[in-house]
C-alpha cells in the first residue's frame, strides 16, 4: 500500500496548481503508480525529473540496449520491483538477452556478455555496492561509449536510483498489469 495518498490539485503547493494541471493534462490522469506517483506531488519536480528522463531515453547517444540493461542493473541492485518490472522486457526487445534478464533477476552468474554489456554490469555493480567506480571498470565503459556515453551511463543510473528511492521509500504499488516476475528480495 503506497505511503501517500492519490495527490489532488488541492492536495500540491498552490503555487504549483498551474504546473499539476499542465502535467495532468499531458499525462491523461494523475500516475497512480511508480515514482510519477510520489513526484506528482511537487509538480515543479516532477516536470525537471520528467525533462531528464526524457532525454536520457529520447536524445543518449547510448543504444537503447545499453540504455534499458543499466536500468534493469539499477533496478536489481537496488531492489526496486518497480522498474525491474517496468523494463525487464523492453531490455529484451531492445536486444538484452533472456537469459541476461532472468540471472540479473535471479542473481545467478551472468552468461557470456559481449563488451558493451559487460561494460554496463560491471559500472553498474561496482557503484552501487562500493560507491566507487575502478579505474577498469570506467576504462571499459568509456572504450565501449566514449565520453558523453559514460557520462550519460552515469546518468541514467543516477536517474533511476532517485526513482527507485521515490518508489521503494514510499512503497508505491506496483501496476496490476505487471507481466515479470518479482524480484526475489
Amino acid at each position: 500500500m503506497a505511503r501517500l495518498p492519490i495527490a489532488t490539485r488541492e492536495s500540491v503547493p498552490e503555487a504549483q496548481r498551474a504546473i499539476f494541471d499542465e502535467m495532468v493534462q499531458g499525462l491523461g490522469a494523475v500516475p497512480r503508480y511508480g515514482p510519477g506517483s510520489v513526484l506528482i506531488h511537487v509538480p515543479k519536480a516532477h516536470r525537471w525529473a520528467t525533462g531528464l528522463n526524457h532525454y536520457l531515453r529520447d536524445e543518449s547517444s547510448l543504444p537503447k540496449k545499453v540504455q534499458e540493461l543499466a536500468m534493469l542493473v539499477t533496478a536489481r541492485e537496488l531492489d526496486c520491483q518497480h522498474i525491474w518490472n517496468a523494463h525487464a522486457a523492453s531490455a529484451r526487445q531492445a536486444g538484452v538477452g533472456s537469459d541476461i534478464v532472468d540471472a540479473l533477476r535471479d542473481g545467478k552468474a551472468l552468461p557470456g556478455l559481449a563488451p558493451d554489456e559487460a561494460a554496463v554490469v560491471h559500472f553498474g555493480r561496482e557503484f552501487f555496492r562500493t560507491h566507487r567506480v575502478s579505474r577498469g571498470a570506467f576504462q571499459a565503459a568509456l572504450e565501449q561509449f566514449g565520453r558523453q556515453g559514460v557520462v550519460e551511463l552515469g546518468l541514467i543510473m543516477g536517474n533511476y536510483s532517485l526513482l527507485a528511492l521515490l518508489i521503494n521509500s514510499f512503497d508505491t504499488d506496483l501496476p496490476p498489469d505487471r507481466t515479470e516476475p518479482l524480484l526475489p528480495v
